[in-house]
């Protein structure tokens, strides 16, 4: 399971033990068993290896389920469905959850290969770089360093920077090395996604008119191929276009490692195999190039706290789908704690429900009626807080079977039990094949910590529900000022 910046909340296809009935005709009596053992429906039983028995009249009751659903198979030669009590409400949830762990799997294949990029355009489009900065100044200056020093026509791009309600050295640092710098103050409309709003209609008042423009986030560095890249792909037709999202610090922390594992895993398995299926990825915070004509047509409006989902989910409503570059890459500074890392969180999962509110149904509508899966797709991307919510509501009942009325478990009749087992699995051997595949490097403590970084997204999720309607950004302080060379000379 990982996740992108804002967008990107990917889950891993979910694990439920299974419950199933064995084939005593005598008896009729339920069998609950894997590997010879008797366990309950209870997933965390099954996996710490915990006998759990009903007894009592709980033991009467899962007998007449089990003979009703016997007597339903010889009867009808199948299972019926929405026969128990509590049918008409898990059913739907379970061939929900079903769909989609099915669907992200088949999609996860696809980031297996990589095509090549080719041979470089010769440059020619001219970029406007936007780098959006609050209180930055411990890591302003290695980036601007990092952004004079790309593998560019110096011509054919310039730096500016939107100092949004700073009261540190910001700005100072970034002037003093060359950038524009703009400086903004609106105690009102806080927010990157407000900062770049004004800081676009400063630049269309310019008077040199730039091609694209490309977003990079304060705390970042920038491979020096970037633009070389951006040109290349601006030349194919494309207009929305994100980059790899990498890490400048996975080695600090298990925290820092695990949310470096997760953006790697997103990256591959995520945007690389959507950009292979002619899908629509999503735009990630930061390493973004958006054509100036596209920005002008539609205007930026995205001022949520997830305002690159907001405007990826936007564009793709009028047909323009957002495209994936794995080559160029964006080092980004993860969270050093994992408190930091919950409240980062918090508020991607507070925007990612405010975008599902607002895009779900007209995405899903719009693809139906023009058959466009593009829109589906990102129906369905915006749909994940749901998803992670309906998982943890089928957790619940598969830990405590007997505090819910009865129902019909489906998991292990689409698939055997031993298969969801290999399912499961495989989902903690998908990091390392990101990583071995791409070249990363991980700590031992961040991919020992990526279990609990991936299931922390359920109660952040659910706090992001309840908090859906408090939109009021808060700022993710930055430390690591490192340079370029710092990080590309640790990564070889």
């Amino acid at each position: 399971c990982a996740a992108g910046r804002s967008p990107s909340l990917n889950y891993s296809p979910p694990f439920w033990a299974g419950f199933f009935l064995g084939d005593e005709k005598e008896a009729r009596r339920p069998n609950l068993f894997i590997a010879g053992c008797d366990y309950s429906r209870s997933p965390a039983a099954f996996m710490l290896g915990i006998k759990v028995l009903p007894t009592g009249e709980n033991v009467d009751k899962l007998v007449d389920a089990a003979y009703t659903l016997e007597l339903a198979r010889e009867e009808k030669g199948g299972l019926l469905l929405l026969r128990q009590p509590f049918d008409f409400i898990m059913v739907p949830l379970q061939l929900i959850t079903i769909f989609f762990t099915f669907y992200y799997l088949f999609l996860a294949m696809f980031g297996l290969r990589l095509r090549p990029e080719g041979e470089h355009q010769p440059p020619t489009k001219s970029f406007a770089i936007v780098v959006a900065a609050h209180n930055e100044e411990a890591v302003i200056g290695p980036l601007i360093e990092n952004l004079f020093l790309l593998d560019y026509p110096r011509e054919l791009y310039d730096v500016f920077v939107v100092a949004d309600n700073c009261t540190d050295r910001t700005a100072a640092i970034a002037r003093k090395l060359g950038a524009q710098v703009y400086e903004r103050f609106n105690r009102h409309k806080r927010g990157k996604g407000y900062a770049l709003e004004w800081m676009f209609r400063q630049l269309f008042a310019l008077p040199r008119q730039y091609d694209a423009v490309v977003i990079f986030d304060a705390d970042n560095l920038v491979a020096t191929d970037f633009l070389l890249y951006m040109n290349d792909r601006l030349l194919k037709g494309e207009q929305v276009i994100q980059g790899y999202l990498d890490a400048k610090n996975p080695g600090d922390s298990w925290v820092s490692g695990a949310f470096a594992l997760s953006f790697w895993v997103a990256n591959r398995m995520w945007h690389l195999a959507k950009y292979n299926l002619g899908l629509s990825c999503a735009l990630g915070g930061t390493g973004m190039c958006i054509a100036t004509s596209v920005l002008k047509r539609y205007g930026w409006g995205a001022t949520c706290l997830t305002e690159d989902l907001e405007f990826s989910m936007k564009v793709l409503l009028q047909g323009v789908r957002t495209t994936w570059c794995h080559a160029a890459r964006v080092y980004d500074e993860k969270p050093l704690t994992f408190l930091q890392s919950w409240r980062q969180r918090v508020r991607w999962a507070q925007g990612h429900v405010d975008v599902a509110h607002r895009y779900f149904f007209p995405l899903l509508w719009k693809g139906i009626v023009t058959r466009d899966f593009r829109l589906i797709d990102g129906a369905f991307h915006v749909f994940q807080p749901v998803y992670i919510i309906l998982g943890l509501i089928l957790m619940l009942l598969g830990n405590f079977p007997y505090l819910f009325p009865s129902y019909t478990y489906l998991f292990t009749l689409v698939l055997p039990s031993w298969l969801w087992i290999v399912l499961a699995v495989f989902q903690y051997l998908i990091p390392l094949i990101c990583v071995l595949l791409d070249g990363n490097r991980i700590t031992l403590r961040g991919l020992l910590g990526y279990p609990l970084f991936v299931y922390s997204w359920i109660p952040i999720t659910l706090v992001g529900f309840l908090k859906k309607n408090n939109g009021e950004w808060s700022h993710t302080r930055h430390v690591r000022g490192l340079r370029y060379c710092d990080v590309v000379g640790a990564k070889k």
